[in-house]
């Protein structure tokens, strides 16, 4: 667990952009052995939700927003090599991708990380993900489940497109999609295609993408 005024300490050095003071609040739970998955959870994932929050309100600019996910893209690519540590295979596989217009792939790529430290093989494609490549992707790949993440409601059409794509190529693979979007609704969107789930948030997509048990 990370305590509240370590999670503002570093909160206030991502809005103001202080990179130095973000990696060395990191450094120092790393070193009192804070588990890399809390890390992940509880500062980096819990600070980005609460900067979005504060764009929607119009309290931060888009160039914060930017620069508050550019510094933690950053620290996560100083903590990968961590999380990966005690990592045992399992034979299981996903490809987990951004939605088409969906430029917001922090989440989907914390969950990518933690889903390969439990011992997924994962192929993480990133932002705006091209349906064909995507579909192309799944074809060599052969995965156990796809997860598709949205954080703009305004990409829900597009992402709705997306999943009719899989479904039609791939009538018995496993579907996840989830992100912050559907905090505006459009669970009911995705509720027509059969073996596809919706998961509201990063946290619950690493509970269930990530668990031993799915």
């Amino acid at each position: 667990m990370i305590e509240e005024a370590v999670y503002k300490q570093y909160f206030e050095a991502l809005v103001s952009g202080d990179r130095s003071r973000c990696a060395g609040t990191v450094s120092q739970l790393i070193d009192r052995n804070i588990t890399t998955e809390t890390i992940y959870t509880d500062l980096f994932q819990k600070s980005l939700y609460r900067i979005g929050e504060l764009w929607e309100q119009s309290r931060v600019s888009v160039a914060v927003e930017h620069l508050a996910t550019a510094i933690t893209e950053q620290l996560l690519s100083q903590t990968y090599p961590r999380l990966l540590a005690d990592r045992r295979p399992n034979n299981r596989r996903a490809v987990i991708s951004c939605s088409v217009n969906e430029y917001h792939q922090v989440g989907a790529r914390m969950v990518s990380d933690i889903m390969e430290s439990r011992g997924w093989d994962v192929w993480f494609l990133g932002a705006n993900t091209p349906v064909t490549d995507l579909l192309e992707m799944i074809q060599e790949k052969k995965p156990d489940v796809v997860g598709l993440s949205i954080s703009i409601y305004f990409n829900m059409a597009p992402l709705v497109r997306t999943i009719d794509a899989v479904r039609t190529n791939f009538s018995d693979l496993d579907i996840i999609v989830g992100g912050q979007a559907f905090r505006w609704g459009g669970a009911e969107l995705i509720k027509p295609f059969s073996g596809t789930h919706v998961i509201s948030n990063s946290a619950e997509w690493i509970k269930t993408l990530g668990s031993e048990a799915y």
